[in-house]
């Protein structure tokens, strides 16, 4: 940090201590109205000298820790953590805390502060037991739940996110079904990775109990059963989806069409796309049903179908494979060019992300639950249409 910085961020600390002095002069006549000024220029020493941890000790000093300076100590703390400096923002707070003198309100608060000093440090276990703390003593209990949620969600200790976000929902009166459901389908997959089906089932039942539109819940199900080979019932499952939220239907549309395919009822699997396309415009659901008219209609069939979505609905991914179509009808030159062409549609598509979160614009080639950038959680969807390339 530059001097000019340093100067800035202690002023506050120095008109504080300015106010002090004036006022205990005006309550104690005795005291010399210049009293502080040697420590003044001492800190001013310091800092001219770059020497700013000593500079923050002496006008920390100045300013004496009662109910009339304490709100500046902690807003000094709070600027400093704020600037990234943790360090000295832990010092401050530690002092305050040191204080037998402090009420209970300014201690819980100075608690509060320090376990957030020691989150931005990356100390989990000594900011989780101040927050405990907190709790304990019913004082800030909501952003100290807040924050135990973060540690415990960053450890990926999923029990005591279930039992803290119990009681965050009973402090705030929010439900944070979302949260909860997500924290049993991480259970899930634990489950499901040491082999144990049962336990596996029973957190996803709990995960759709508090959120019966938990599409993750209804993804990891639904490739359980397609994995075991039953067919009618991962389709039953995986129609679920679209119901849930449809701007997830890319995760499933492979695994469904497959599911169809196996059943070998082909009259099932015309009509279960087609009936998706009237209520879904996607390029996904499009593409499959080309596919559908190539095999039943021909390559002309096909090709009229998907342009006249194209038209609609412009989307790069469908011109690669309305190309695909029409070079096959090609030769020489023009076939040449339609291929160059179709190497560069793919160049754009390897380029763009497969997934954007809708609350922070993180974007990500691979579906995350859990936002890394702003970590919300289900707000991470695939990307659809030709404005996302």
């Amino acid at each position: 940090m530059v001097l000019q910085d340093i100067l800035w961020l202690l002023l506050p600390v120095a008109a504080a201590s300015g106010w002090y002095a004036a006022k205990r002069n005006a309550r104690m006549t005795e005291v010399p109205r210049n009293d502080y000024t040697p420590a003044y220029f001492k800190g001013l020493n310091f800092l001219l000298n770059e020497q700013p941890d000593k500079a923050i000790d002496v006008f920390v000093q100045m300013l004496e820790v009662d109910s009339e300076t304490v709100e500046t100590h902690l807003a000094l703390g709070n600027l400093f953590r704020r600037r990234g400096e943790v360090d000295r923002a832990i010092r401050i707070h530690q002092n305050l805390i040191a204080r037998p003198t402090l009420n209970r309100g300014h201690r819980a608060q100075a608690l509060l502060e320090l376990g957030q000093d020691y989150m931005r440090a990356g100390l989990f276990d000594r900011a989780e037991n101040l927050f405990n703390e907190l709790d304990e003593m019913k004082s800030h209990q909501e952003p100290a739940l807040q924050n135990l949620l973060i540690i415990y969600q960053q450890e990926k200790d999923w029990e005591k996110c279930l039992q803290v976000a119990s009681r965050l929902g009973q402090i705030s009166g929010r439900s944070l079904k979302l949260e909860r459901a997500h924290y049993y389908c991480e259970l899930a997959e634990e489950a499901e990775l040491s082999g144990d089906r049962a336990q596996t089932m029973h957190y996803l039942k709990n995960a759709q109990a508090c959120d019966a539109d938990c599409v993750r819940a209804t993804l990891i199900k639904g490739k359980l059963e397609v994995g075991d080979g039953a067919c009618a019932s991962a389709i039953e499952t995986l129609e679920k989806v679209e119901r849930q939220d449809a701007e997830y239907l890319p995760e499933v549309l492979p695994m469904l069409l497959e599911c169809y395919r196996q059943t070998g009822n082909r009259e099932d699997l015309s009509l279960f796309l087609r009936q998706l396309y009237q209520r879904n415009h996607g390029i996904d659901p499009a593409l499959a049903l080309t596919d559908m008219i190539q095999a039943d209609e021909g390559e002309a069939a096909a090709v009229e179908f998907l342009s006249a979505y194209l038209q609609k609905y412009p989307d790069i991914e469908g011109m690669d494979r309305l190309i695909a179509l029409g070079v096959k009808e090609m030769e020489g030159s023009a076939a040449d060019m339609l291929q160059l062409l179709r190497q560069l549609l793919k160049k754009l598509l390897a380029g763009r992300p497969g997934y954007q979160c809708t609350h922070c614009g993180f974007m990500a080639k691979t579906l995350h639950w859990q936002c890394p950038g702003c970590k919300t959680w289900s707000r991470i969807k695939p990307v659809h249409g030709s404005s996302q390339i």
